[in-house]
C-alpha cells in the first residue's frame, strides 16, 4: 500500500465508460450483442480467420462505428485532471478506443488489457500498422485488406474472443491492483475473466473498492461503495472527492 495521504487508485474501466462518447458497449440493454448476437463472430478468432465473409463484416462495422472519430467525454478527462492533480493513478481498461490517453492521462499510466483497435496487426508476420489505413482500404473498395508487408490476415489489434491477453500487460495489471489503496470499477459489468479477477486481488489486499456501473455486478456485496448514477456525472465528482480526502486540490478539466 503507498503513503495513506497520498492513496494509489487503480481504475478498472469497461465500455460504459466511453457510452457517453458515442460507442455503443456490448452486454447493456442496447449493447451490440443484444441487437445481433452474430455480432461476436465478427470478434471472434475461429470465426474471424476462418471466414472472409466475417472479415469484411468486421472491417464495415468497424467503418460504420467510426471508433476513430469519437471524443474522450467528462469521465475521461476527469480521470486526467485527477493525475494532474499529481496524485497517483493507474488505468487498466478493457476498451480499445484510446480515449483515456486522447482524454489527457499519460499514456504510461494506462494498461490496455484487450488491446487497441486505433491500430492493426498481421496475424502471419505481426507487422503492426494504422487503422486509418486500412479503413481507407476498406473505403476504396478492398472488403478484406491483407497485410501490406506478407499478405496475410490483417486484423485490429485488439484481442479477439479465443485469443489470451498479452501475459505482459495482465502482469502489470495485477500488480497494480494488488498495490493499490482504492480500485474504481468504472462501466464494467466484471463479468468477463482475467479482467473481473483483479477486483479480487484488490480485495485481497485491502483496497476500498468501488463500482461505478448502472447494472448490478457479482461484486457489488463485496464493495465498500457502489454508484448507480451516470458515469458521466458520477465520476468527476467522485474523483473530485478522492482528491480532496487526499488534500490536493482540484486542477480543472
Amino acid at each position: 500500500m503507498t503513503d495513506t495521504a497520498r492513496p494509489l487508485v487503480a481504475a478498472l474501466t469497461g465500455a460504459g465508460v466511453s457510452t457517453d462518447s458515442g460507442l455503443r458497449d456490448y452486454r447493456g440493454p442496447q449493447g451490440l450483442w443484444r441487437d445481433d448476437p452474430d455480432n461476436e463472430r465478427l470478434v471472434t478468432i475461429d470465426s474471424y480467420l476462418a471466414d472472409p465473409d466475417v472479415r469484411a463484416r468486421s472491417w464495415r462495422m468497424r467503418l460504420e462505428t467510426g471508433v476513430l472519430d469519437v471524443r474522450p467525454n467528462a469521465a475521461h478527462r476527469a480521470f486526467a485532471a485527477y493525475e494532474r492533480a499529481g496524485l497517483p493513478l493507474r488505468v487498466l481498461t478493457q476498451n480499445v478506443d484510446g480515449l483515456h490517453q486522447l482524454g489527457g492521462v499519460s499514456e504510461r499510466k494506462v494498461l490496455e488489457l484487450h488491446g487497441t483497435a486505433r491500430r492493426t496487426q498481421c496475424v502471419r508476420c505481426h507487422a503492426r500498422g494504422e487503422l486509418a489505413e486500412a479503413l481507407d482500404r476498406v473505403r476504396a473498395g478492398e472488403a478484406d485488406p491483407p497485410c501490406a508487408v506478407c499478405g496475410g490476415i490483417l486484423k485490429p489489434a485488439t484481442v479477439f474472443f479465443g485469443e489470451h491477453l498479452d501475459p505482459e500487460v495482465l502482469g502489470q495489471a495485477r500488480a497494480v491492483a494488488a498495490a493499490c489503496d482504492i480500485l474504481l470499477a468504472v462501466g464494467t459489468t466484471l463479468q468477463v475473466h482475467p479482467a473481473a479477477g483483479l477486483v479480487d486481488l484488490a480485495l485481497a489486499g485491502g483496497a476500498r473498492v468501488v463500482i461505478v456501473n448502472a447494472d448490478p455486478t457479482p461484486y457489488d456485496d463485496m464493495a465498500a461503495e457502489v454508484v448507480r448514477e451516470p458515469i458521466g456525472t458520477s465520476i468527476p465528482a467522485l474523483l473530485r472527492r478522492l482528491a480532496a480526502e487526499a488534500g490536493a486540490a482540484w486542477p480543472g478539466e
